[in-house]
């Protein structure tokens, strides 16, 4: 879908550290048309649990003005985080902002962002590998799994 949706254009995937590195790398390989990659780091976890606070902890270093941006995510969950993302990234005025994520929980969201791009949608659990962690754990499994509650 990227490729036919992209044809003609060189869009710039930001993919939102950490979780979702592999994910990403995993992507571009499937990705056949002119991309830059960047990256944003966004910190709002503590455990298992969502602190409310989000903040970025290492911004991008393209300057997205004018381009189309595939913002690359892990997870969607309440979308809250996505939704600070996604306001930070219209003020630097792209042409386009389009979320690509690996997994989509199923559970009532906050915000109403499109999610163009859905890998698989998940049932409402606390999940690691394959990029995912807990605590920055687990993000070397080859396999997403639910987090044993023990």
């Amino acid at each position: 879908m990227i490729n036919i949706d992209y044809q003609g254009r060189r869009p710039i995937m930001v993919g939102v550290l950490k979780g979702a590195f592999i994910f990403l790398a995993d992507l571009l390989k499937a990705i056949d048309i002119p991309v830059e990659v960047d990256f944003l780091s966004i910190h709002s976890y503590n455990g298992t649990e969502s602190s409310g606070v989000v903040r970025i902890t290492q911004d991008l270093s393209l300057n997205i003005q004018t381009r189309d941006v595939i913002l690359v995510e892990d997870i969607v969950d309440s979308g809250r985080t996505l939704d600070y993302i996604i306001e930070n990234l219209k003020t630097r005025q792209p042409k386009s902002i389009t979320v690509c994520t690996l997994l989509k929980k199923r559970t009532k969201r906050f915000n109403k962002v499109e999610l163009k791009y859905v890998g698989f949608e998940i049932p409402d659990r606390f999940v690691v590998g394959y990029g995912l962690d807990y605590n920055n754990q687990y993000r070397n499994l080859n396999f997403i799994g639910v987090l044993n509650d023990k």
